[in-house]
């Protein structure tokens, strides 16, 4: 735990009995709703002479000058000074504006003017307590410092760090830039279950849960991939769902076991379509976040504007090396450790997809990199190229040296589906999607017994009835804000990340 202000008990004290006082006086300090009609920027920008307002913020600043007292009230847009005269408001009121402590919210009415520096104030004709605050705020606004109670107590974050503020602000615009652009393309936003009968959909260990009037195990969602695509088969030829989903797996800069993803899927599209629609949403995004295409990432400029986003064959790169689709493993683990001086330990064939990451990451740290033509093996979701049957019709986007996107023409032949389940239920496949596959992955020891891997056979059902062709798109929106907005973690992005909860 980080170390306490040994001041801080005091200071609650102190303000427990003012609350107190307050109450005395007939005067509630967690007052009524407040006619609060725009942000206090929003306020200052609009200036009148003379304008009579109301507003409220929380104090952040005060200079008491005998009858005459100046301070600062901030809200998430910025902040404005207000300015109070005994004369005008009264003795009362007037001790009650001097019993306030830094961090209380408060409402106040009056009228603008601009003082002889040309600062916009509200001239105070009368003031109201909304939420006397108990505990002092961090380090007197000059920035929280702390990381471990920057990400347990964000709300001090947001409070004390202004920059912090804007990154969740700009990633609320981010995903309201990638809802426009599906929306002008004519895809509708849906919901599906977070909570699957079977660990389904993706790669990865799922979190388990027991629902009792049923008295079943369900498994909170890897992926929405497979619900998703019965909505394609249901006629509903344009989809996607901003959706949470949970892998209960390692934390890092650039995991977290719980996580936001876009699915996005078009009938009658392909991977090529899908190539076009992320690099449209991730554009766009750019322009509408920070309004250009170039912008830099942990010190690396990275340029969106070029034209087309570069391309590299991950079976091409394989080919080069000697190793085609039908590899064995150890041929691999030779040929990469010879000739490109990569070691994968305790690796295994349903992991060949980390060879992605380690051979195509460092190529993507200034432009897009699209890595198409995946093994099959590795992509039991995906179609197959028509002119070869070992190589998937499917791309990894990799940007600022992160995968931030997966697509793929969606496999829509029902025979072929479940003859892929099969080959994993009999350990000789691996993933897709996110490195997707169709049932939980075997855990690490020592943790409870895995869900018993099986076919969802619900899904092969709806396939037999007819799904289009169709093109389908994954993206990591914590990693594309991460980029976007400059964050070195995971964590800068997601406003309470999983953290080790706190002993006692």
């Amino acid at each position: 735990m980080p170390a306490r202000d040994p001041d801080a008990n005091d200071q609650i004290q102190s303000r427990r009995e003012k609350a107190a006082a307050l109450r005395q006086q007939g005067i509630d300090p967690y007052g009524a709703a407040f006619p609060k009609s725009q942000p206090l920027a929003a306020l200052v920008a609009a200036y009148e002479e003379g304008k009579a307002v109301e507003t409220a913020g929380r104090l952040s600043a005060k200079r008491t000058m005998g009858k005459l007292s100046f301070a600062d009230l901030r809200d998430a847009s910025g902040k404005i000074q207000i300015c109070l005269k005994e004369e005008h408001v009264g003795g009362p009121a007037y001790a009650l504006f001097g019993g306030l402590d830094l961090g209380d919210i408060i409402g106040v009415s009056g009228t603008l003017f601009k003082t002889k520096t040309g600062e916009v104030t509200v001239q105070v004709a009368q003031l109201v307590v909304l939420a006397k605050a108990l505990r002092p705020l961090p380090e007197k606004w000059h920035g929280l410092k702390d990381v471990e109670i920057r990400y347990r107590q964000r709300y001090l974050d947001l409070i004390a760090n202004e920059p912090v503020r804007q990154v969740f602000l700009k990633r609320a615009q981010l995903v309201s830039s990638l809802r426009r652009t599906l929306e002008q393309r004519g895809f509708i936003e849906v919901e599906t279950p977070m909570m699957h009968p079977l660990a389904g959909g993706a790669a990865g260990e799922p979190f388990v849960t027991h629902h009792h009037a049923l008295d079943a195990d369900f498994y909170l969602r890897l992926a929405p991939e497979l619900y998703l695509k019965k909505l394609l088969v249901g006629g509903l030829e344009r989809v996607y769902e901003l959706n949470r989903s949970f892998r209960n797996e390692g934390l890092s800069t650039k995991h977290n076991p719980e996580f936001t993803m876009l699915e996005a899927y078009q009938a009658y599209g392909d991977c090529v379509t899908m190539m076009d629609l992320v690099e449209t949403l991730i554009k766009q995004a750019a322009q509408d976040v920070l309004g250009t295409l170039t912008f830099t990432y942990q010190g690396q400029a990275i340029d969106l504007s070029v034209s087309p986003w570069p391309r590299v064959s991950f079976t091409g790169t394989l080919a080069k090396l000697g190793l085609p689709p039908d590899s064995s493993l150890e041929r691999i683990k030779q040929v990469l450790q010879e000739k490109k001086g990569i070691t994968l330990k305790d690796f295994t064939r349903s992991q060949l997809v980390r060879l992605v990451e380690e051979l195509f990451e460092p190529k993507a740290q200034r432009a897009p990199l699209f890595v198409v033509d995946f093994w099959t093996e590795l992509s039991p979701l995906a179609k197959a190229k028509a002119d070869n049957p070992l190589v998937a019709d499917r791309f990894e986007l990799f940007l600022g040296g992160m995968e931030v996107a997966n697509a793929y023409s969606e496999l829509n032949d029902p025979i072929e589906q479940l003859r892929r389940f099969k080959a994993q239920l009999e350990g000789q496949g691996a993933g897709g999607r996110g490195q997707e596959k169709t049932h939980a992955s075997t855990p690490r020891a020592p943790r409870p017994a895995p869900p018993e891997p099986r076919i969802d056979q619900d899904f092969i059902q709806a396939l037999e009835y007819g799904m289009p062709p169709a093109g389908g798109l994954g993206v990591g929106i914590d990693r594309l804000a991460m980029l976007l907005l400059d964050q070195p973690s995971i964590k800068d992005v997601i406003l309470f990340p999983l953290l080790k909860p706190e002993a006692g």
